[in-house]
This record gives C-alpha cells, sequence and structure tokens, in this order.
C-alpha cells in the first residue's frame, strides 16, 4: 500500500495495492500490523456504515469526550471527505482538508483525534465506510457549522445541500468546544 502523510500531523491517506482481473478485483482494508507499520497504532472498536444520495452533507461531527480516530473510505460512489483541525495546539488548528474518496481510487484517509469529520456525495448515490477508535457516544457529540466563514470549507456542491436538523444547528469554530490538550 501507499500510505502519503498530509500537512496535519497523524492524517494519512492510504492507497492499498488493488489486485485484479478479469473477475474483479481484491484489496485489504484493514490489517493491524501493516497499518500499524504505516502509522496508525489503532484499535478500532466499532464500524459505521451510511448510505447517502447526491447532495447530502454529512458533518462536520466530532466527539469532545472519547474522541474518535477514524478510517474512512468510500465503498460506492464519490464523495468529498473533509476534516477539521480542532486541537488548539496544533499548527493546523482552525484549517481544513479536503480530499476526494471514491469507488473507483479506492483511497483511504485516516483521521485521529482531535478532528471534525464530514463528507458531501457528489455521486448519485454513496456508501460511506469507517472504522473507528472510540464507541459513539451521542453526550458528547458536537457539530461543527459546516459552511462557516471562518473557515471557507469550498464545499464541491451545486446548490444547497441536504442536511440533518443537527447538522444546520452546528456552531462556529469560535463558539465551538474544542481540544485543549490531546483528544482523550
Amino acid at each position: 500500500m501507499n500510505v502519503t502523510k498530509t500537512d496535519f500531523d497523524g492524517v494519512l491517506i492510504i492507497e492499498p495495492q488493488v489486485h485484479g482481473d478479469h473477475r474483479g478485483f481484491f484489496l485489504e482494508t484493514w490489517q493491524q500490523s501493516r497499518y500499524r507499520d504505516a502509522g496508525i497504532d489503532a484499535d478500532f472498536v466499532q464500524d459505521n456504515l451510511s448510505r447517502s444520495t447526491a447532495g447530502t452533507l454529512r458533518g462536520l461531527h466530532y466527539q469532545i469526550r472519547h474522541a474518535q480516530g477514524k478510517l474512512v473510505q468510500a465503498l460506492l460512489g464519490t464523495i468529498f471527505d473533509v476534516i477539521v483541525d480542532l486541537r488548539r495546539a496544533s499548527a493546523t488548528f482552525g484549517k481544513w482538508t479536503g480530499i476526494t474518496l471514491s469507488d473507483e481510487n479506492r483511497r483511504q484517509i485516516y483521521v485521529p483525534p482531535g478532528f471534525a469529520h464530514g463528507f458531501c456525495v457528489i455521486s448519485d448515490m454513496a456508501d460511506v465506510f469507517y472504522k473507528c477508535t472510540e464507541l459513539h457516544n451521542p453526550e458528547y457529540e458536537r457539530t461543527l457549522l459546516w459552511n462557516d466563514p471562518e473557515l471557507g470549507i469550498d464545499w464541491p456542491l451545486s446548490g444547497e445541500p441536504t442536511l440533518s436538523e443537527k447538522d444546520v444547528a452546528g456552531l462556529p469554530l469560535r463558539e465551538a468546544e474544542v481540544y485543549d490538550v490531546n483528544a482523550t
């Protein structure tokens, strides 16, 4: 597999080795020792799968306690995946980055604890799978406003996205709880 470091400490882009022939393809989506050697020393405790239609935007979500690291990939369709660094002591605090994940490029992104995460669907439909290092804890879940002008995220959407009530009510960065120490 090919692993690319990003400008964000701990955030990695993974391109698994794909074995394909006339029948289709095979790839390894997770192997603990190989990913640990690549810099992802995480114990995953929960797997999630979401299906969303074109124009759906989910996020930007995080847990202020029991922060989740996530290994994210699109199994079907294409998404624009976004992370925002909420670790106050980080050189990239308040900055965002985005990457296109699709069933064609088969990329994954590892998002360590301490980041808000979200994505928008840019294909007709998308199935997004992600492994999490902590269980979902609704009482600690927070939502960062997806269109906060201070963040200036350039979402590749035409028109208004389809949002949940929770995502509409997200807070701008200046009002949001952030991680003052290591995200735990």
